[in-house]
């Protein structure tokens, strides 16, 4: 099934659904079936909302050497720290690289931050 259309409440083709679920409404997508020859109509809803606090985010200077934590059965996530210009340390097991060269990638998140015990 692709899906061919993502509307924003407002749009062309969303206000029945903006009028039956006002503020709730998120987006309204349009999926086309080849095998059935069918269009379905979505809706994505909030259906609840909490308060929410981010986990704290280390912040290290840009030229900051960090350690990245990969396993081994990850070769895609090696390549892409070997892409960012990380070097392996087998005594520690971990990849380091410039904290700039993985700000705001998937690598960010596996900075090896060790806490106090």
């Amino acid at each position: 099934m692709k899906t061919r259309a993502r509307l924003k409440p407002g749009q062309k083709g969303t206000k029945k659904l903006l009028a039956q679920y006002g503020d709730r409404l998120v987006c309204v997508r349009y999926r086309y079936d080849e095998a059935t020859r069918r269009r379905i109509k979505t809706v994505e809803l909030i259906v609840d909302e909490a308060y929410w606090e981010p986990p704290p985010r280390p912040n290290f200077p840009p030229m900051t050497v960090v350690p990245v934590k990969i396993n081994i059965d990850e070769p895609k996530l090696q390549d892409l720290a070997r892409k960012a210009g990380a070097r392996w340390d087998p005594k520690k097991k971990v990849w380091w690289v410039q904290f700039a060269n993985i700000a705001g990638t998937r690598l960010e998140k596996r900075i090896a931050v060790e806490t106090p015990k």
